[in-house]
Order: C-alpha cells, then structure tokens, then sequence
C-alpha cells in the first residue's frame, strides 16, 4: 500500500459508494471530490510592523506543514497607510497528501479544541465550497500557546468538485466535518 491517509483510503472505500447511492451518479467520476483545502490570514496590522507577516508565516506553515506565502495588497489605499505590493496577509493551499493530512488533524485534534464547540455552520457558497472561520490559531497543537504574541483568526476554505451545495455538504459530512444539527 502507498503511504496515502486514512482520510484518502476511507473516502475511495465509504464515501464514494455511498455518494454514488444517495445521488444515483452513474460514473464514479461524477461523485464530488475534495479539490483542495486553502488556509488564509488577513493581516491589517502588517502595515505597521513587518515582523507580523513574518511571525504568521512561520504558523501558518507550522499548521498547515506546508511552505504558507505572503499575500501582496493590489492597490494603493491612503487612508489605510498603505501602498502597492505591501504584504497583508498569509495564504497556503493544501491538495493530495498534504491536504488529506491537514483535514485530519483538522476535524480529529484542532476543532476539539474550541472552547464550547457546538458544531460548524452548515452554509456553503451555492457552488459546494465551504469556508470555516477560526478566531484562534492557538487551537492547532503546532501553535505554541507560550511564543505567540498576538491571537490571530484564518479562514479555512473546501474547494470541493461539487456542482451544488447539497452534494458538497454531504461530502464534508461524509469525511467528518461537524456541521451543527438544524
């Protein structure tokens, strides 16, 4: 066997056959797939101090084990102090192993640990994407509580082949995302 995740085996083995069952597809390619996971982190206070930018890549990458990039700003914005090509952000895009693997200590470790968790909310974006916003980065064990400096939120984005919401959501439900029960 190939060094695939848990996640990847049980997604040809369980959640194929079973999508494939619930919305009669008649080709396994048809059935949704997990594209890819992609982390961001709006960094606003990154134009007074550069180590920002600096210490949220070092994080990101730490969770996400992965290389995480600066995002640039696009335009000059006066009342913001800021210029072109400033960098405002953290962004890293997760696909294959890397992405499985992040998914899992996502759902199984990270999650968990928010304080009096209840469960996602189970809007997507009318295309079967989802995105899931985090307050803290502290919640991922790969965050040292004692060397941050300042708690910082990230958007979590599923970019799923989808071609609706419900199909989407159903495959997150299947890999084990806790959506809230309505």
């Amino acid at each position: 066997m190939t060094n695939t995740t848990a996640l990847k085996n049980d997604y040809q083995e369980r959640i194929v056959p079973a999508l494939m069952k619930e919305f009669n597809y008649k080709s396994i390619m048809q059935v949704p797939r997990l594209e890819k996971i992609v982390l961001n982190q709006g960094l606003g206070a990154a134009v007074a101090d550069k180590k920002v930018i600096d210490t949220a890549i070092a994080e990101m990458t730490a969770i996400a084990g992965q290389k995480a990039v600066a995002t640039l700003s696009k335009k000059d914005i006066s009342n913001f102090k800021l210029r072109k090509k400033m960098p405002i952000g953290v962004r890293v895009t997760l696909r294959h192993k890397n992405m499985y693997e992040f998914l899992e200590r996502l759902i199984r470790v990270a999650l968990p640990r928010i304080r009096d968790f209840k469960g996602i909310e189970g809007k997507l974006d009318g295309r079967g994407n989802y995105t899931l916003g985090i307050q803290e980065q502290i919640i991922f064990p790969e965050i040292n509580i004692d060397s941050i400096s300042r708690l910082q939120g990230m958007n979590i984005t599923f970019v799923t082949s989808a071609n609706t919401d419900e199909e989407g959501y159903k495959l997150l439900k299947e890999f084990g995302l806790p959506f809230k029960k309505n």
